[in-house]
């Protein structure tokens, strides 16, 4: 009987070592992940152009040449993308990654600059003229850029644009190749005006969904200023839009990140199209242009992003990044203009 009792009770006490064993260490399992989710979530710091030009230049044994501090400004958003802390976010499907959601939408503004601007690389800068040939690196890299944000497999997202990020480090080394005249860029204004003509819809459209955080009433002008003009459906003559609670910080994060790279990609494009900016006496429109862009990119001294109303007391995130994103937009426009003047 005694014997009996003993192992019971050495059952008992074994069992309750292991719970609380298991407890423990859960514990700690938990701790991890969520400290390791507050890294993941830091966004990723500027970088120089013109240092990682000179960088990528010297492994290619090359010197600079015009359109490699663009080429090399895509490259290294697309490189940020895929090795900040955490890699690349957007499809994970194990924690922290899966519960993340302010860098996923920080990612994908970044990525929706990136497409646009591989896109204008294999139709404009790489081109003379509408009827030359495209390049044989640009017309893979391009769509690769366009794969599913969120593929977890077969194939990964990372692998796709792993290798468009590749293709363009092949552009990069052939353009800066003296001996081979194959790969071109070609700085001109017309082709400048191509790829900010998308970056003006781009921020037109962020603006207006972060200018949606409050609620507002808007005159519907889709069709205004043609008297011709028609659409599918017809709507009412005043609209009310409002971005669901939910999606505020979605928003926000996303413009966060299309900024970022927009702001890369600018101060490439002032170096590579410095003579055309010149000529159109524009230095100063795109100078103002990348001080917004920077100035979106202030530091956030708040856990949260807040959402307070217009002028109300408190602050209200959105429509501080709509401030700054609707400036910028106004002076791209300026910009455009300038580059269609003879």
């Amino acid at each position: 009987m005694k014997t009996r009792l003993a192992s019971a009770f050495s059952f008992s006490s074994d069992g309750g070592m292991l719970k609380r064993a298991s407890i423990t260490g859960l514990g700690f399992l938990v701790i991890l992940v969520v400290l390791l989710g507050f890294y993941w979530s830091g966004e990723p710091a500027a970088f120089s152009v013109q240092q990682r030009t000179a960088q990528k230049l010297a492994l290619v044994g090359n010197d600079y040449v015009v359109g490699s501090t663009t080429t090399v400004a895509l490259i290294t958003v697309a490189e940020t993308l895929l090795n900040k802390p955490g890699g690349y976010l957007s499809n994970d499907v194990s924690p922290p990654g899966i519960y993340l959601d302010n860098i996923p939408n920080w990612e994908f503004g970044a990525l929706v600059q990136m497409r646009d601007l591989a896109r204008t690389f294999r139709e404009s800068f790489s081109r003379s003229q509408s009827q030359s040939t495209e390049d044989l690196d640009l017309i893979i890299s391009e769509p690769k850029f366009h794969f599913s944000n969120d593929s977890w497999l077969f194939p990964a997202t990372e692998s796709e644009y792993a290798e468009a990020t590749s293709r363009l480090d092949s552009y990069l080394a052939r353009i800066s190749d003296p001996a081979n005249t194959d790969a071109q860029f070609y700085a001109r204004a017309d082709n400048l005006a191509d790829w900010l003509l998308a970056v003006e819809s781009r921020l037109g459209s962020l603006s207006q969904r972060l200018s949606a955080s409050v609620r507002q009433s808007r005159v519907n002008t889709d069709i205004s200023g043609e008297t011709a003009a028609a659409q599918s459906t017809p709507v009412r003559s005043e609209v009310s839009v409002k971005t669901p609670w939910l999606q505020i910080d979605d928003v926000f994060y996303e413009a966060r990140g299309a900024t970022w790279a927009l702001m890369h990609f600018l101060k490439a494009v002032e170096v590579d199209f410095k003579d055309v900016l010149e000529d159109k006496n524009a230095e100063a429109s795109l100078s103002q242009i990348i001080r917004e862009l920077e100035a979106s990119q202030r530091s956030i001294f708040f856990p949260i992003i807040l959402n307070g109303s217009g002028f109300g007391v408190f602050a209200n995130h959105s429509l501080a990044m709509a401030n700054y994103i609707s400036r910028a937009n106004a002076a791209i426009i300026d910009l455009r203009n300038l580059l269609s003047q003879g």
